[in-house]
């Protein structure tokens, strides 16, 4: 698999995902401001969650990003919290597409739908940006940290986003709902994940800080301007909730220790010769654009993670096996749980598990 081949890009929309599109312009017309069809519709290839199609018509374009169709675990696939911190986040001059209207119908399509603004850019999947120059690099990574550590300068209440999350630990939180979705979707039993789950539950560490959290910040969920290392906007915000800043900035560090396959990985990469900051120097620009002092010991915050991911990725599986995964790589990536529990165990012993 080539990620940046394979994931990037659109495809014919297959038959299984084909839209109503009578009904779907008659709801256009009816809530998108100034839209004017004819409509052609394609589908994005990549995206393991929320099935996303580009609307082309004369005047703008459009993506609009949905529900898959069949039986979905509960709380999964939230596209309406998506289009809700979209639309808090668009007026504060955050990087995100243009939110332009939710469908909570399912009559409209078969499944709730939102739609947004299409951001021309580049989509970037290899963590190393081969091709590019090394001060290139560099900037890309710091516009990454830098957009991170704006994301969690917000007040949440400001923006109309209080009610995103509950308050109190949010590690905590997402410990027992990715416990309780990985059970579901459990379809054998992974000895590290269930040692993993039972140390994570017993050892959270206390929340210093709190804001709007991403949860899937990674190189591949944001669009990046043509010519230049700017984000015009971050994508996937299914995640998204109010929780730790840290945890989420730690998600983000992931790319350190993981092979790089093609994807955001950098681990055994000589990092100095391709400009990208090391890990240390990452955590130091984070720590200064974020206005903190230090960030505590990563280790745990490495283990949970990997477990959460972990948990995800059981979750596709499961999608898989009942005939509901969104992408053509859903098989594949879902063989990545068993390693990814292996590795989160490993990451708790550093911690002292």
């Amino acid at each position: 698999m080539n990620p940046q081949e394979d994931m990037v890009g659109t495809m014919a929309v297959p038959e299984k995902d084909k839209l109503d599109e009578a009904s779907l312009q008659n709801w256009m017309e009816a809530n998108v401001e100034d839209f004017a069809g004819p409509m052609t519709i394609t589908k994005f290839k990549g995206g393991q969650s929320n099935p996303t199609y580009k609307i082309e018509t004369p005047g703008t374009d459009y993506v609009l990003r949905k529900k898959p169709f069949g039986k979905l675990l509960p709380s999964a696939h939230a596209v309406d919290r998506e289009f809700r911190v979209i639309a808090g986040l668009h007026p504060a001059g955050f990087p995100v597409a243009k939110p332009y209207g939710l469908c909570d119908d399912d009559d409209v399509i078969g499944t709730m739908f939102y739609i947004m603004g299409m951001a021309d850019g580049r989509t970037l999947w290899d963590g190393t940006l081969p091709g590019m120059e090394p001060e290139e690099r560099k900037a890309i990574y710091h516009e990454m940290i830098d957009t991170l550590a704006l994301l969690h300068s917000y007040d949440p209440a400001e923006l109309g986003l209080e009610n995103h999350g509950k308050p109190g630990n949010y590690c905590e939180r997402q410990i027992s709902r990715w416990t309780q979705q990985y059970r579901l979707s459990e379809l054998q039993k992974i000895p590290e994940m269930d040692q993993l789950i039972e140390w994570l539950t017993k050892t959270i560490p206390e929340q210093k800080s709190f804001g709007i959290v991403h949860g899937d910040y990674r190189l591949d969920n944001m669009i990046f301007e043509n010519d230049a290392p700017r984000v015009i906007a971050v994508l996937d915000w299914e995640l998204s909730t109010l929780g730790d800043p840290i945890a989420d900035f730690a998600y983000w560090l992931m790319a350190y220790e993981m092979e790089p396959e093609g994807r955001s990985g950098l681990k055994g990469v000589d990092l100095a010769a391709l400009g990208i900051p090391s890990r240390e120097e990452a955590i130091a620009r984070y720590c200064e654009k974020a206005g903190i002092d230090e960030l505590p010991p990563m280790d745990w915050y490495l283990a949970y993670n990997l477990f959460r991911i972990a948990a995800i990725l059981q979750g596709i599986q499961k999608r898989v096996v009942d005939g509901t995964a969104n992408s053509a790589a859903a098989a594949e990536m879902s063989d990545r749980v068993t390693p990814l529990a292996q590795a989160g165990w490993e990451a708790a012993k550093r911690a002292g598990a």
